[in-house]
Formats: structure tokens, sequence, C-alpha cells
């Protein structure tokens, strides 16, 4: 098909995570044409690192789907960031150029929203790389906390990769005691613990967050360092679902950790859960749907008030 037009609008939603950056073409008719991905996208990893990380994705998809990257300008694309709310970062993406025929950009919180309830009212904890809480009721948005790492991100895996990396030195120090968690971790910086804090000093959030799986290993195992690193991500994500439950009766649990992090939850938390009804991706499509319907119907008002005057 490349060269040639598609006979139909297409869309395309694409969401710009902290660990990777996920799209998914569309027809108007909502019959799936192609998927792909790229490396992270987040803004706090710089803005030109975040359009490379989109438009490598948006480039993969298009392959995947058999079209020739033209077709991208035929395109409405619905984007979901993680770090947009940072300060002048929307204004900084809305002067890029883009090659899309139209381009909507939200946070990663509310796309995933969107597809978690399909559109409707409800509540999500993303508990991931970054982790925040975040539901639309009324057409209102509530944000609870994701305000970045380490100043925020409650029971995030980089909060507790970094909990890991303290009480491994700790252990070290012999200031508690030493487990097969805290001896691994330290094996990997030859129990050297400046290394650790070199290492430390340079490192991003997905590098702190890539001990998480380790420590929920452990865990399993029953490894009292990462019992209690666990435990207490569990106390936080729990912490922000009772809030979002005075906002919405309807929360999903979203992120790579949902699913390690639900049976260290208290059973009264994952009573408030409910199985989310899509992924972000479906929700940045929906998204950009909506922001076509909602152009249109500008154009139709602005076109009925000139010919009435």
């Amino acid at each position: 098909m490349s060269g040639t037009a598609f006979p139909t609008r297409l869309f395309i939603g694409i969401d710009g995570g902290g660990t990777n950056c996920r799209a998914r073409i569309e027809d108007e008719a909502g019959r799936y044409l192609g998927a792909g991905a790229a490396g992270a996208a987040a803004t706090r990893l710089g803005i030109d690192s975040s359009i490379a990380a989109i438009t490598s994705a948006s480039l993969a998809a298009i392959e995947d789907a058999g079209l020739g990257p033209e077709c991208l300008a035929q395109m409405h694309a619905g984007v979901g960031l993680a770090g947009i709310g940072r300060k002048g970062v929307l204004e900084e993406l809305k002067r890029r150029d883009h090659p899309f025929r139209t381009l909507i950009f939200a946070g990663d919180a509310l796309i995933a929203c969107l597809g978690a309830h399909n559109g409707n009212d409800g509540g999500i904890v993303i508990a991931g790389t970054g982790s925040v809480g975040f539901a639309i009721v009324n057409g209102r948005e509530h944000r609870i906390g994701g305000y970045g790492f380490p100043i925020s991100d409650e029971g995030s895996g980089a909060e507790i990769g970094l909990h890991a990396i303290r009480l491994s030195l700790r252990a070290h120090d012999q200031r508690i005691a030493e487990t097969p968690l805290s001896r691994d971790l330290m094996s990997r910086f030859n129990n050297d613990a400046f290394a650790v804090v070199a290492w430390a000093e340079r490192a991003t959030a997905s590098e702190f967050a890539s001990f998480a799986p380790r420590v929920f290993a452990y865990a399993d195992d029953g490894d009292p360092l990462a019992e209690r690193i666990v435990s207490n991500a569990a106390r936080q994500v729990g912490a922000i679902v009772g809030k979002l439950a005075q906002i919405t009766p309807r929360i999903a649990l979203l992120g790579g950790l949902a699913a390690p992090l639900s049976k260290w939850l208290e059973p009264k938390v994952n009573q408030q859960l409910t199985p989310p009804a899509h992924d972000a991706v479906a929700g940045a499509l929906l998204l950009a749907r909506r922001d076509v319907i909602c152009t249109r119907s500008r154009e139709a008002a602005a076109a009925a008030a000139f010919t009435s005057s």
C-alpha cells in the first residue's frame, strides 16, 4: 500500500512510558492494522529522546501494518507520555514538528485510565517504573502522587530498587543482618560500597527499577529483607487505592508490578480493585478519536457562525 492513500481514517495510539514506547494503528472502524515498540519515551529523558521513541514506535507500527512511512501524514495520533506534567514540557512538545495529520498529547495516566475503563469514569493506580494514582469522574481529573522519582512514585519499581540498594549497604556495614538479597546485590558491585555509590549517583529510575523483579523473587522465597521492601511497596500502593476509593468505586491496578504486587496487598485492597477493560494504547486511540470529533464539531460550529453572519 506504500505510496497510495488509505481509504479510511487512520488512528495511531502511542503509550510513551519510562521503560518502553508502544504504538498501535487502527482504522476508522476500530480494526487493528499493526503495532510497534521502541525504547523509553518518558520526558525526564529529554524531549528529543521522547520524540525519537514516538517516531521509532510509529514507524515500526507502520511497517507491521504493511504501510509506507508517508501514511503517517494521514494518521490522527493520540500520545500519552510519562512526565508530561513537568513545567514547560507540553509547550515544548507542541512547538515541535510532527509527521501526523493531527496530534494530541496527554499524560500516561490519563490514557491508561481511559483504556482501563473504556472511556468511562473510574480510577487507576499505575505501579511500574514509577507510580501514580489517577481518576476521571464527571469530567474532572484527580491525581495522587506520581511527581517523579525519587521524591515521589511510592511503591514503584524505582523505589523498590532504591530501598534494596540502601538496605544492602546497611547490611554490608553490618548495621542490619545480611540476607541472600543483600549479598546478591552487593556481589554485583564486587562488594564495593563506593562502587554502589558511584553507580547510584548516575542511575536512572529505570535502572533502579531493574532490581525490582529480583526483589520480588527473593520475597517469594522468604528473604526477610526482600519481604520488608515489598511489604512497604504494597502498603504505599494500598494507600493510594484507599484514597482513590473515596473518589470512585472502580479502580484498576496497572503496570508491570501489578501482578507481583497483588498478592502482597491487603485483602480489603484487592477487593477494591477491578480488572482493566483495555490497555493504555487503547486509551491513546480513544483520545485521538475524541480529538477528531471535537475538532470537527468546532469546525462545524465555526462554519455555521460564518454562514449566519
